[in-house]
């Protein structure tokens, strides 16, 4: 599971004149009386921080007490005010304890932002007043039947005269009294103010409130055929129906940039009822006024106002603002002064994305081999287009399946994504909507699924449903409050984080149904691989991680449930779970369906054993947990991976802990790489799925744990912070040569079918640190071998290994088919350290691709010191540099001799570009 730290790009406003306002109440006050500031219109983000003082009654000014801490530049947690959700924020303090003093006649303070980049002017306040309490109503909102009684009541500690104002407008007196009762009954919204006087005197107390009227909402059904959230057909352009499920709210109102409405609350736009459907839901006719760019939100009696839990955009405050055109261009602004909170945000006029390939079928999932990707450090740009521009990269290296890191609408724009608000939202941080089905299609071109990762165990207090049902009375903290339809108050697992989704209630099934079959639909998405499955059983607790491990029958129903409704929509969908647990559980799933084709996939973690292997320990080195059959499934749905975005990079590790012998040290960087080639040939020759981290073809080797200035820190802190992409390494030549022959063995996975063979066995000693894999199969053709021996020594010692050939005669190593005799099957082998074979009984005879005509096309010498030639007849040569500039372009007649002069380019890694008959063949050159 994720690091639970979240990251944030948070820039700095200018400082200039703010318009923030900080009100008191009550006011005035006594010393011993609590008090409430509430400040509003903050223009900075991350919090509002208060700074405050006081003076004594000899008038002499006392600095800040503890709760506001003795650093204006870094204000503690307890300095925080509440962010009550609806664009204010609360700071309750009773002066005496507050500052821990008695006799104060004034206190003074201001509000901040943490770093005191951003504050508000001083505010000082005297102490001191008679005592009003106001015993009713309870709360300063009150929302009442329109017609019904409501009664007002109020104390003095001393004769005083009391005047009650609704709307600005008197409508009560009652003088000389300690106490006060007035009944009324409102039928529209009304704001009161209750001023008490001290008779006789000038002083003054004011208590403010205010009654909201109920309306009625009208009873009619949801018409047929609408779903949760927005419904819009793009050929009626002036219309839409919103539906919103919110069992056990009364009435609800929507507000926007449509009609004139202009962030108001309108009975106009007061939603129907549906009591059958339990739905609220209005059908709204836009006028010619509206932007195409629509902007709405819920107010959901009178408290709150959320965004639609359905939406598919939506507009942020706070994070936009840091979002490159380049990236999502024309973002709307945001209605700042007019509301607060995430608002949902529909393009009218968005283009129909016109699909090319509509027909996509995933490769056998005994073929795959999948490509995690982290878009934030892929690429500078941090968009689908450039991973779009990196297809072609991917496409050579043979990756047939891409697994994007979540892409649902996430809290901030820095962040892995496992911090998910709006699980149908697509995040605007990567691009928009036809940039993802652009990416999408443009991946199928080239036969490669796309996968994404979706984190469906919790949500964040920016869900609509959290907020809505919570102890903060619609804020983003607290916690679910027990009648919340969607999470349970406290996690029924131990590796909570956020809010812990409820997944036996029909709401939450409903929901993940409705969001997770809309990205099928709608992005023509290949597969999901579901974030912390351990999390979805109601049966544990925080604290029991023994109980979270165990086997846990409603967590296998409830999952294989979701899996039939994935498959509903695609029945060739690609299912993983990330589980990581106990393997009862896991082979249910693996089985499930199996006899349809189907079956779920599970995440097989093996990156302890392979780096122990590769930096040279024997402990904990066995990499038999590679094979699915280890695991007891019956078939390879087990998706095995040496790294993924949540581990520690091999190559660092190597490289700050490898073992050595003699000269030979694993912490020599050419020497760990070519150790990374031994790894990956007793990894990818493992029959069954396989998962690549990003850069792990060319091994990235900056730590997980790396911040953003390059240190490396003892702990955790920076797991989360951007790390650099890994591109640069192409002008690594030793680099790009683990790359190739990864290529190479990915290749020969996915086209012989031997790899896909059943039977096989693993074998591997753990005091010499040698690996071994034999294959077998009766499904191969004439032409490829059914028997293969994979041979590794991941020592750092010359090891004899006994190959245990399958039959004698000519074998052939199938990375460079090299012919190797074999009269005795059991004839060692001695390998050098780092040293790996993999043998077939027949040559490879290869396909036809972009990576098989590279390994046709061979330039000799290579490396080369002045010239070099090509190993076929060539009518034309273009040298390149790795990044693409065109360095030299020859052209050939046949028969004329093809030695190319490279002693004018530098030392380097360069491309080579052939052409023959139309047919482009590129090889890579090492210039000394």
């Amino acid at each position: 599971m994720k690091t639970k730290l979240l990251l944030f790009l948070l820039g700095c406003l200018p400082l200039g004149l703010l318009a923030q306002t900080v009100t008191i109440s009550p006011d005035p006050f006594a010393e011993t009386e609590q008090i409430t500031l509430t400040a509003s219109n903050i223009p900075w983000t991350g919090g509002v921080y208060l700074w405050a003082w006081h003076f004594d009654s000899t008038g002499k000014q006392i600095n800040n007490p503890d709760a506001t801490g003795t650093n204006f530049n870094n204000s503690p947690e307890t300095a925080r005010f509440t962010d009550n959700g609806d664009g204010t924020y609360s700071y309750t303090l009773t002066p005496t304890e507050f500052y821990n003093n008695t006799g104060i006649t004034r206190i003074a303070y201001l509000v901040k932002n943490q770093n005191g980049s951003q504050q508000g002017t001083d505010i000082i306040k005297n102490v001191g007043a008679f005592s009003v309490n106001l015993t009713a109503p309870a709360n300063t909102t009150t929302s009442i039947e329109g017609g019904t009684s409501f009664s007002i009541t109020a104390t003095a500690g001393v004769t005083a005269d009391f005047r009650l104002l609704a709307n600005d407008t008197p409508v009560n007196t009652q003088n000389a009294t300690t106490s006060y009762t007035f009944t009324t009954t409102p039928n529209i919204n009304t704001d009161y103010r209750l001023e008490v006087t001290q008779t006789g005197t000038s002083n003054l107390v004011v208590r403010s409130f205010r009654t909201l009227v109920k309306p009625t909402p009208t009873a009619a059904a949801v018409p047929a055929g609408l779903k949760d959230g927005f419904n819009f057909d793009p050929s009626k352009p002036d219309e839409a129906t919103l539906v919103f499920y919110a069992p056990g709210k009364e009435f609800i109102h929507v507000k926007g940039n449509f009609n004139g409405n202009d962030w108001s609350l309108d009975n106009t736009y007061l939603l129907n009822y549906d009591a059958a459907a339990d739905r609220h839901w209005i059908k709204l006719n836009f006028d010619s006024a509206t932007p195409q760019d629509l902007l709405y939100q819920y107010v959901v009696e009178y408290a709150i106002s959320v965004a639609d839990p359905y939406s598919t955009l939506i507009l942020d405050e706070f994070n936009d603002q840091f979002i490159e055109a380049s990236v999502f261009p024309d973002i709307p602004a945001y209605p700042v002064g007019k509301t607060s909170n995430p608002v949902s945000y529909i393009e009218r006029d968005e283009a129909v994305y016109d699909w090319k390939i509509t027909d996509f079928t995933p490769a056998k999932r005994e073929d795959l081999v999948i490509y995690e990707v982290l878009l934030r450090d892929f690429d500078d740009a941090h968009s689908f287009q450039s991973l779009i521009d990196r297809l072609d990269y991917l496409e050579n290296l043979g990756i047939n399946a891409i697994e994007l890191m979540p892409v649902q609408e996430f809290d901030g724009n820095n962040s892995w994504g496992y911090n998910p608000a709006f699980h149908m939202a697509l995040d605007k941080y990567y691009g928009t909507r036809n940039a993802l089905k652009t990416l999408v299609d443009a991946a199928h071109e080239k036969g490669m699924a796309v996968i994404i990762d979706v984190v469906y165990n919790h949500a964040t207090g920016q869900n609509p449903y959290f907020r809505m049902y919570n102890t903060s009375n619609g804020g983003t903290g607290g916690q679910p409050s027990a009648d919340s339809p969607f999470f349970n108050q406290t996690a029924t697992h131990s590796y909570s984080v956020f809010n812990d989704f409820n997944h036996s209630k029909e709401a939450t099934r409903s929901y993940v149904k409705r969001t997770a079959q809309y990205w099928i639909e709608e992005f023509k998405i290949d597969g999901y691989r579901w974030d912390l499955t351990k999390g979805f059983t109601q049966n544990c607790s925080a604290s029991d991680e023994s109980c979270t491990n165990a086997f846990q029958q409603d967590r296998v129903d409830v999952l294989k449930t979701y899996a039939d409704m994935q498959w509903e929509k695609d029945e060739d969908f690609i299912i993983i779970f990330e589980h990581l647990g106990g393997t009862t559980e896991e082979k249910q799933w693996a089985d499930y369906r199996l006899s349809e084709g189907k079956g779920i996939m599970l995440w097989n973690k093996q990156t302890d054993p392979y780096n122990q292997s590769t930096m040279g320990y024997a402990e904990n080195s066995n990499i038999n947990g590679a094979s699915y059959k280890q695991k007891g499934f019956s078939n390879p749905a087990a998706v095995t991976y040496m790294e993924s975005h949540d581990e520690e990079r091999l190559m660092y590790k190597n490289l700050a802990f490898g073992n050595s012998s003699g000269s030979y040290d694993i912490t020599n960087i050419n020497t760990s790489l070519k150790r990374m080639e031994a790894a990956g040939a007793v990894f990818f020759t493992i029959p069954g799925p396989k998962m690549i981290w990003q850069f792990g073809e060319l091994g990235y080797d900056i730590s997980i744990f790396t911040c953003e200035d390059g240190s490396v820190p003892d702990n955790d802190s920076c797991k989360l912070s951007p790390k650099p992409d890994g591109w640069d390494y192409l002008d690594n030549a030793q680099r790009v040569a683990l790359r190739d022959n990864w290529q190479r063995m990915i290749l020969l996975k996915k086209q012989l079918a031997v790899f896909e063979t059943s039977n096989f066995t693993l074998q591997g000693s753990a005091s010499n640190l040698t690996k071994k894999v034999l294959l077998s199969t009766t499904q191969a053709g004439t032409d490829e071998p059914n028997y293969v021996v994979v041979l590794a020594n991941l020592n750092v010692t010359n090891q004899t290994i006994t190959p245990d050939f399958q039959e004698t005669g000519t074998w052939y190593d199938l990375m460079t088919n090299a012919e190797y005799e074999v009269t005795n099957t059991t004839a060692a082998i001695t390998l050098q350290p780092g040293e790996y074979r993999i043998y077939g009984n027949k040559t490879a005879n290869l396909s036809t691709s972009v990576a098989q005509k590279e390994q046709n096309l061979r330039v000799y010498p290579n490396p080369a010191n002045s010239s070099f030639q090509i190993s076929q007849e060539v009518e034309r040569v273009r040298i390149y540099t790795i990044h693409g500039s065109l360095l030299k372009d020859e052209s050939f007649d046949s028969g004329v001799s093809q030695v190319i002069d490279v002693s004018d380019l530098q030392s380097g890694l360069y491309l080579v570009k052939a052409e023959r008959d139309g047919i482009e063949m590129t090889s890579k050159l090492i210039v000394n």
